[in-house]
């Protein structure tokens, strides 16, 4: 393991401040969901079903719109990409404490949609700021500055929403969802080779090149011209526009490999894995009477995933974000067994210490897959697979409880994780074999 690789990163240009201004720049969203929680419950005087109802929407309006501003990113550049986040959010977040239930409902899915793609753009710009194992511990700092805004984040919005007003803090969060983007925009990172703080690609990724261009091969002329003569001359023209279409979209999403749906899977099961285990957390310290010792579980909880993100980013090879996520899923389980506060803290440090690692191998492994053209859009879809687990794994896990215990939730966090993980692993496998088998033949 390599630490030092850490100061040499650090000064390197322009990536200190990036991952500086990406990690103020997720605060807003972190507190968001909390703050409209509470400012359903309390200010409108609203049940938590409501309040869960419009934290729901937000979550939906990310995942829908983290690909499509991605997209705006490789399509337009950042600051025009940006512009429009700026905008909306500012004007979204400082109305929203001040309509009707109803009129908050769709102000939160269009803040969402329109949220700031910080996720997207700082994982995008260390992509091509940095190469072979200084990209790894750049992707490991970045997962470690998301878990302590996860850490921060919801506890500010908590002391601002009671002590002052959600008012107050929802019209904060727009301010400074705007003036995080703007730092962005003035920033301007890279999000491509031959622009300035950029460093020289990497070779593409093998699966890249082969699944690409297996997606965009067109067939034989001789065999179209004969299959052509077959068809009633009434259906040709229909033939020849969805011919056009389904190129067309088969062009758009070729960087779609098996290699990036594993990716995506690895970040669907982390999100249900982490959100379904947190659900359960509070669930047991409810049932012990001891939620008001909380933070004390996510001090071990959170601190055990910087660790494992620092000693992650500090190794020499890349491990593979399934395997990762396996041994999380499986880790996840004991906590089952625990009996009072410290049991349950120190049995988070197992799983914890994979958090951070899993995340930043699956940006790793995206960045070697996906050409940095596609890039933004890809780490869109790459949070909106994040969110989508996220999203299943709370009322799974409350269904669970509800149904049977807290430690049947356990079990199902880890049973769920761990098949997700198996499947992708033996479907890469089996695919594996079947091009190894192919190449034979063909030699």
């Amino acid at each position: 393991m390599n630490f030092v690789r850490y100061a040499h990163l650090l000064r390197q240009p322009g990536v200190a401040w990036l991952l500086a201004a990406g990690m103020v720049a997720r605060f807003p969203h972190s507190a968001a969901g909390i703050l409209l929680t509470l400012h359903v419950v309390q200010t409108l005087g609203r049940e938590w079903t409501a309040a869960g109802t419009v934290a729901a929407l937000m979550t939906v309006g990310i995942a829908l719109g983290a690909p499509w501003r991605g997209r705006q990113v490789d399509t337009h550049g950042l600051r025009r990409a940006l512009l429009p986040s700026v905008l909306v959010e500012g004007a979204v977040w400082t109305a929203a404490p001040h309509v009707s239930y109803e009129w908050l409902l769709l102000l939160a899915f269009v803040g969402g949609v329109f949220a700031v793609p910080v996720f997207s753009v700082v994982r995008q710009a260390l992509g091509v700021m940095t190469a072979g194992d200084t990209r790894r511990s750049a992707f490991a700092l970045d997962s470690i500055a998301t878990e302590l805004v996860f850490m921060c984040g919801p506890a500010l919005a908590a002391v601002i929403a009671t002590s002052a007003s959600t008012r107050l803090g929802l019209t904060g969060v727009g301010i400074a969802a705007a003036l995080s983007g703007l730092v962005l925009m003035w920033l301007n990172p890279p999000t491509r080779s031959g622009q300035p703080g950029a460093v020289v690609p990497s070779e593409p990724a093998e699966e890249r090149k082969g699944g690409e261009a297996s997606v965009v091969a067109a067939a034989p002329l001789h065999l179209a011209e004969a299959e052509a003569e077959l068809i009633p001359a009434g259906l040709k023209e229909t033939r020849r526009r969805i011919q056009q279409r389904g190129r067309g979209f088969r062009h758009r999403f070729a960087w779609v490999t098996a290699g990036v749906v594993g990716v995506f899977l690895a970040a669907s099961g982390a999100g249900l894995v982490l959100a379904g285990s947190e659900v359960a957390v509070v669930a047991v310290l409810q049932g012990m009477d001891r939620v008001a010792e909380l933070g004390i579980v996510f001090v071990f909880w959170c601190g055990a995933s910087l660790v494992g993100g620092l000693v992650y980013g500090a190794l020499p090879f890349r491990l593979p974000p399934l395997v990762l996520l396996l041994a999380m899923s499986v880790l996840s389980v004991p906590l089952l067994f625990a009996q009072d506060t410290l049991t349950l803290a120190l049995l988070t440090v197992g799983p914890g210490l994979l958090c951070a690692p899993v995340l930043a191998s699956a940006s790793e492994r995206l960045t070697e897959l996906v050409r940095e053209e596609r890039r933004g859009e890809a780490m869109g879809w790459y949070g909106s697979a994040l969110t989508g687990g996220t999203a299943l794994g709370s009322p799974l896990v409350g269904l669970a409880i509800d149904n049977g215990s807290t430690a049947a939730a356990f079990v199902l966090i880890g049973v769920a994780g761990s098949l997700l993980s198996l499947a992708a692993l033996t479907a890469q496998l089996l695919r594996r074999r079947r091009r190894g088998r192919g190449q034979r033949i063909l030699a």
